[in-house]
């Protein structure tokens, strides 16, 4: 069987299933979870191997809701979703329904139908069932409507090219309307990394130009999420050269660190550039040079903290 390999849009899937956990439960059961959710350590590493996501829900009969995140073609995906079923069963001691989300149509398979005749050569097969989510096929509103956490999957919903600049200006009214700053900026970002399977770049740059009202929107989002990528990606080369499982957890680490840190420069720098033009005016190109240069993140917070009471843009670099 075919390794398990970490994919550049896995930090993507977790942001979003840590984000609402409940909304998943509730989008694919239709109905409120029974008591409350939390996601749990996915760790399989008795065979070395990982789940994608999984979240308990508890109540009068808790059980688990494994996922499997996909976004190209793997014909070991099915008997892999199989084990994992198992292993959490066998491991948690609780019902596991698992579903499957096919993020773009490279991941379509003929054999992914939900149902799998698993062989037996003593007897007759048995089934083994499971969810089929085929996104492209979905329409966006169930996205643009459901729990805030799938609001990201509408762009690569069931929607061309025309249909997308409608999309994510409803996506900016309910965002704007719903959802504190933070969960704001992660949610576009989730939304930058999922575009990114379907459609160019310089694209999605520009549909998602604005989308915050601010410059930093499109740095911010596309820094943070291909930091994470380029992260990952960085990471996995590490490992698979050394062939070590460590080095693939070590790189993807330090990668998925490297990215968020570069994420939280550009926010700090993009704060700075909104409340010092709301105080003192445009920038002058010197000071946007020197906010852009600075790579230490308590240099520009400290910069941050000082619009409060700084007369102007040049004051802002003078140190006390």
């Amino acid at each position: 069987m075919a390794p398990t390999v970490t994919h550049p849009y896995d930090a993507t899937s977790k942001d979003l299933l840590d984000a609402d956990p409940a909304g998943w439960v509730q989008f694919l059961t239709e109905k409120p979870p029974a008591g409350p959710v939390e996601v749990i350590d996915a760790d399989l590493s008795t065979v070395s191997a990982e789940a994608d996501k999984v979240i308990r829900v508890n109540g009068p009969d808790p059980w688990l809701l494994h996922l499997e995140f996909q976004a190209n073609a793997d014909r070991w995906l099915v008997p892999r979703v199989l084990k994992y079923n198992a292993m959490l069963y066998e491991k948690h001691e609780l019902a596991v329904a698992s579903v499957v989300l096919l993020m773009r149509q490279a991941a379509n398979m003929p054999a992914v139908t939900g149902s799998w005749a698993v062989p037996n050569p003593l007897g007759s097969p048995w089934a083994f069932g499971y969810r089929v989510i085929r996104v492209w096929e979905r329409p966006p509103d169930e996205f643009l409507t459901g729990p805030l956490a799938l609001l990201p999957f509408a762009p690569i919903a069931a929607v061309d090219r025309t249909g997308l600049p409608a999309v994510v200006d409803r996506m900016r009214a309910r965002l704007g309307s719903e959802v504190a700053r933070p969960l704001v900026a992660k949610l576009w970002a989730c939304t930058n990394v999922l575009m990114g399977l379907r459609y160019e770049n310089e694209f999605v740059d520009r549909l998602l130009e604005g989308v915050l009202q601010m410059e930093e929107s499109t740095t911010y989002q596309a820094i943070l999420a291909r930091g994470e990528v380029r992260g990952e990606a960085r990471g996995l080369a590490l490992g698979e050269a050394r062939g070590e499982a460590r080095g693939i957890a070590l790189g993807e680490a330090r990668g998925i660190a490297q990215g968020e840190t570069k994420g939280r420069l550009a926010e700090v720098r993009a704060l700075i550039f909104r409340l010092g033009k709301r105080r003192f005016g445009p920038p002058p190109a010197a000071a946007v040079a020197a906010i852009e240069a600075i790579v230490d993140l308590s240099r520009l917070e400290n910069i941050a903290e000082r619009l409060v009471d700084a007369p102007g843009w040049d004051d802002l670099f003078i140190v006390t």
